[in-house]
């Protein structure tokens, strides 16, 4: 059977305030459009949740000017916990999520107009693009990345997603599963020591290697002409032993919850990847129902276990 790793679908994030942060999220990124909104039990996570079933609300949110989407998660079941610590580049799991711009710096003025809780300075990243980071109502880090593909426009100074940053122990043996596997098999660049753009929005130097993987393969799937081409960016710090994001905490507490990607043929992919030792750990089996939308829908964890739908 065909199988195939379209791209990324979307970053899921966990909040404390659903209706705040659903606003900031349409302020600042123009995710006006949801694919759906509903308040469910989510059974097939309980291996995430301590093997307690919660509830939880998430609404699926894009922007239709280009790029992929956001799911955005409230539990209702219990009260979200924040991360213990101060997240760093290098630190295992999800720590930063790229959007991307047509017009960096229009989008630098309007949050320089009207601040988000935290906006660094306008840097460049490894390969020469001008970018900025704010931080949304629970304190987790966004990035503007200069970028294009736009499907349409309305106006809005912002496109979606365009992929996060995930902290790993080692960047090679981690290449296994993105690159080999989940075929972001492209090197954009592959650099290492101190960074202007992360000394700007982390306030202080972090000696990381950072490699930014693409697919070399053009994204498809049904939603590829929106999506666009999509990026993961894995950081490895070389000076410090880094910290487990989700340490202690449950699936649906606040921050990046997982990177969701959409796939063609699931079972043989599913197949391919335990032979791999990168075996589902939960799978939905038939159609799961969220509101109105109806999906097939699988998680596997990395080497570091950071979760992946």
């Amino acid at each position: 059977m065909y199988k195939r790793i379209n791209g990324i679908q979307h970053i899921g994030i966990g909040v404390n305030d659903m209706d705040a942060s659903l606003k900031f999220y349409r302020k600042y990124f123009g995710l006006d459009i949801p694919f759906f909104d509903s308040v469910a039990p989510a059974p097939l996570m309980d291996i995430y949740t301590n093997n307690s079933t919660i509830t939880k609300r998430a609404s699926m949110v894009v922007n239709l000017q280009g790029g992929c989407a956001m799911e955005v998660i409230r539990p209702t079941t219990f009260e979200p916990s924040p991360c213990a610590f101060d997240i760093l580049p290098g630190d295992l799991g999800i720590f930063c999520a790229q959007f991307k711009t047509r017009d960096i710096q229009r989008s630098y003025e309007f949050c320089k107009q009207d601040p988000p809780p935290f906006l660094s300075e306008m840097t460049s990243t490894p390969h020469g693009l001008k970018t900025f980071f704010i931080k949304d109502l629970d304190g987790n880090m966004f990035q503007y990345v200069e970028g294009d593909g736009a499907y349409v426009d309305h106006g809005h100074h912002s496109m979606g997603a365009v992929g996060c940053s995930i902290g790993v122990r080692n960047i090679n043996e981690a290449c296994n599963l993105y690159s080999k596997v989940l075929g972001f098999d492209k090197v954009v660049y592959d650099h290492s020591g101190e960074h202007e753009d992360f000394a700007s929005a982390w306030q202080n130097s972090q000696n990381v290697r950072r490699v930014l993987l693409t697919q070399s393969n053009p994204p498809g799937g049904g939603f590829a002409k929106v999506t666009g081409q999509g990026y993961i960016e894995l950081v490895q710090s070389l000076d410090r032993e880094p910290r487990r994001i989700f340490d202690d905490r449950i699936w649906a507490d606040n921050g990046f919850v997982h990177l969701g990607f959409d796939v063609k043929g699931m079972a043989d992919l599913g197949e391919d990847l335990k032979q791999q030792g990168f075996g589902f750990t939960c799978d939905s089996n038939d159609a799961l129902d969220m509101g109105n939308t109806k999906v097939h829908c699988t998680y596997i964890e990395d080497r570091d276990g950071t979760w992946l739908e």
